[in-house]
């Protein structure tokens, strides 16, 4: 019987700070739209005011993951946390005064966005120093990290955000500023990240290149990026039209709409706890190839029906696919990537994969025009079956153990040499 490594007392300041702050962000990505619609009617403002929480990843996504590496990861997070804090208890004050616009809403999107960056690709690249760059450890992290997201982000979040917008508008501005004061406190009293060599300070722009052609160079890495990349053109391309589809298509109104919206966080959550137990029984390249699977049949099946309950399964199955799929490729990255390129690697990734996301979405649109509205989900279905192709060709379980076993001698060899005795 296998005795399983207990998780560090730190991890658990690390698990409440993301369910704490994952909560305000279901609550300010709820209440955003609602803020912005009391505002203008215009459907163009409305989506730039959507749109201005990623563009920061398209202007700042390489150079964020840069900077992570260059500073404290730790001190990054809590002091990005406290400015985020600053700018949503700023925004409360313009709209007790009146001054609230949209102009003003997408400045604190923007800028908001650029907290995300900073805090996200810290995280990512503290919890390998914290959980010692251990893969099983790394693995059960990320499951909890994942569900507690899914939970308070995409379920109990968003539900609260909606109902706390119908007592005051800048009520739920002020619960995500407390998450955020929390959350850095809650980080601020965790270890501090290991002092860094000293090393001449070059470019910024030369370090985030550094980055992304480390990760375009290692098949494994290149195969764990273009999975999402993928994914993100298939699913935005049916989030551009779900709401039409959910009500021509299936004739659902608001209240149905919900509810499937409600499915895919309730999948997720459970695709994320089932995570350790699938890649145990299939390995790490076994569990991508099955999700990768799983996601191409889901998302054929929403296409192909015109039954609500079949597609409120197969966005159950989606959500918990993606999940397993996320936590999975988030372990062999922070088992397998050097600690000082952790975090432009990490920056790196997730533009490949955001970047397809305002693609996939025009493309859902103009699929949908052309030639109907599940255009999007069988060809984005298509994209899916691209996906698999990745994981039976480029992350198969022999060579994510080969190189978590090529990592692993790595780090062996560093603390020989940091061990070693000086020769006089």
């Amino acid at each position: 019987m296998t005795v399983k490594t207990p998780m560090p007392k730190a991890f658990r300041k690390v698990w409440a700070a993301s369910g704490v702050s994952s909560f305000g962000d279901g609550v300010y990505l709820a209440a955003l739209p609602l803020l912005a619609a009391s505002l203008t009617r215009d459907p163009v403002l409305l989506s730039v005011v959507t749109a201005a929480a990623l563009l920061p990843w398209l202007f700042f996504g390489l150079i964020g993951g840069a900077l992570v590496d260059r500073w404290d990861r730790r001190r990054t997070m809590w002091i990005t946390d406290a400015v985020r804090a600053v700018l949503l208890f700023a925004a409360v004050g313009a709209v007790a005064a009146g001054w609230i616009g949209i102009p003003l809403l997408i400045g604190l999107a923007f800028l908001l966005g650029i907290g995300q960056i900073l805090f996200d690709t810290a995280a990512a690249s503290y919890l390998p120093e914290l959980l010692e760059r251990d893969p099983a450890l790394l693995k059960r992290a990320n499951a909890r990290l994942r569900a507690t997201v899914e939970a308070s982000d995409r379920f109990v979040g968003p539900s609260a955000g909606a109902a706390l917008f119908t007592l005051g508008r800048a009520i739920p501005l002020v619960t995500d500023a407390v998450s955020f004061v929390v959350s850095s406190l809650l980080i601020r009293s965790l270890p501090a990240s290991p002092p860094k060599p000293a090393a001449a300070k070059g470019s910024l722009l030369k370090d985030a290149r550094a980055g992304a052609s480390y990760l375009l160079r290692d098949p494994l890495l290149l195969g764990l990026s273009l999975r999402p990349a993928l994914g993100n053109l298939a699913f935005s391309a049916g989030t551009a039209v779900f709401v039409l589809f959910a009500q021509d298509e299936l004739h659902l109104g608001p209240t149905g709409y919900g509810l499937l919206i409600s499915t895919e966080a309730v999948g997720g959550v459970l695709g994320s706890m089932l995570t350790t137990r699938l890649s145990d029984r299939l390995g790490i390249g076994g569990g991508l190839i099955l999700t990768a699977a799983v996601l191409t049949v889901a998302q054929a099946g929403i296409g192909l029906t015109d039954s609500p309950v079949v597609v409120a399964v197969a966005m159950a199955l989606r959500a918990a696919a993606l999940g397993c799929t996320i936590v999975l490729a988030a372990s062999v990255r922070q088992s397998v990537v050097p600690n000082e390129l952790m975090g432009r690697v990490t920056a790196a990734g997730r533009l490949m994969a955001l970047g397809a996301a305002p693609v996939g979405a025009l493309l859902g649109g103009w699929l949908a025009t052309v030639a109907g509205l599940r255009a999007p989900y069988l060809i984005g279905a298509g994209f899916l079956v691209a996906s698999t192709l990745v994981s039976l060709t480029m992350t198969t379980n022999r060579k994510i153990e080969a190189a978590l076993a090529r990592a692993e001698l790595s780090r062996r060899e560093a603390g020989e040499e940091r061990a070693a005795p000086a020769v006089r």
